[in-house]
């Protein structure tokens, strides 16, 4: 027992040496709002919009970004210029809710925007926009090792003897939220299978036994994915994006999309406050308008995500297939639910750690 937990702080110390690494790798280190090549273009227009993003957008907007400003020259002829922030998800919300006055945030989950909406930042109607608030999809995906030697194929396989997970922990990670909901809404699924009507304490005992084989509790997503790509388990439960951002950089993954998983959504927002103190509200809204058009709807869809724009979706839908027993956060209640159910101070997810 004592060799295992030496082992999980040795791997958790890797996962820390390489975070950096893998974060250049994927997204930059560090603030790119801060970096003097963006603050020099941001002077260069008669118009400059603050972005404030989740860091797994950073590439793809590296290219929508640019298309925008076309769009805006030739139709207002007013040049305009970006000064861009990617970074965690929550950890950019608490940014913005801090006083980082951007005007358009792009962020992992709902719950990231309605801090924003609570702290008076975003219009409540912010949903209204577009779908339902909505940019991106994606569904949790398993990443295993090439060839896939462990053999899996659903969540149920991580419970195998044998089998090593890693997946961050969603209390200092808010976008992990999504994976823990996956298996634990794989577990409902399969209750209700077998049962005829969901279980929530057989849904919570299914992510026991998934858990009781995580190799690494790490603090971030990008954390687990450094420790797995150094060596560390068998397989890593993330975003089909995150994985598909990393084989095409050469790191040699298998996707394994189970049959029960859920579908991420990725919202947009406009931060009302900031964009009408700083009078950049008109190409604010425009350009969270502008992710929902197919061309930047198709720049998604090659960087990985699923498109929202339904007829982008079935032009791409051969590289993204619809799960069998695909379900989505309503399957589990809702948002709120979710949270006081599972991320409670006394939730399921309290209960798996304390093996209560």
């Amino acid at each position: 027992m004592k060799l295992r937990k030496k082992s999980r702080q040795l791997h958790r110390g890797l996962a820390a040496v390489l975070l950096c690494i893998l974060a250049l790798a994927v997204t930059g280190c560090g603030k790119s709002g801060n970096s003097a090549a963006e603050a020099d273009s941001a002077q260069q227009g008669d118009l400059t919009l603050v972005i404030g993003a989740y860091s797994v957008v950073k590439d793809a907007m590296g290219e929508i970004l640019p298309l925008f400003a076309a769009k805006w020259k030739a139709e207002t002829g007013q040049a305009i210029a970006f000064q861009q922030s990617y970074e965690a998800s929550g950890t950019q919300a608490r940014a913005i809710a801090g006083g980082f006055e951007a005007d358009v945030t792009l962020l992992a989950m709902e719950g990231d925007v309605e801090k924003l909406v609570k702290a008076g930042l975003v219009d409540p109607a912010w949903k209204e926009r577009g779908e339902n608030g909505m940019v991106t999809r994606s569904v949790v995906a398993l990443g295993t090792r090439e060839g896939n030697p462990k053999g899996i194929t659903s969540f149920a396989d991580l419970a195998k003897p044998g089998v090593k997970v890693l997946y961050p922990n969603p209390k200092t990670s808010g976008g992990a939220q999504w994976d823990i909901n996956a298996i634990y809404g794989a577990g409902l699924k399969l209750s209700e299978k077998q049962e005829g009507v969901k279980n929530p304490a057989a849904a919570k005992a299914f992510l026991e036994s998934v858990h009781q084989n995580v190799e690494s509790l790490d603090k971030s997503g990008r954390a687990s994915m450094a420790a797995f790509e150094y060596g560390v388990g068998d397989v890593i439960v993330t975003y089909e994006n995150e994985l598909l951002a990393r084989i095409a950089k050469g790191v040699p993954y298998e996707i394994i999309i189970p049959r029960d998983t859920i579908l991420i959504e990725n919202p947009a927002a406009v931060v009302d406050k900031y964009a009408d103190a700083r009078g950049t509200r008109e190409a604010a809204e425009a350009l969270v308008d502008f992710l929902l058009t197919p061309q930047a709807q198709e720049v998604f869809a090659k960087h990985g995500f699923r498109p929202v724009d339904e007829q982008v979706y079935a032009a791409n839908a051969s590289r993204y297939p619809k799960p069998a027993d695909l379900f989505d956060i309503h399957y589990l209640g809702g948002w709120d639910k979710v949270r006081s159910t599972l991320y409670s101070k006394r939730g399921i997810w309290y209960q798996v750690l304390a093996g209560i």
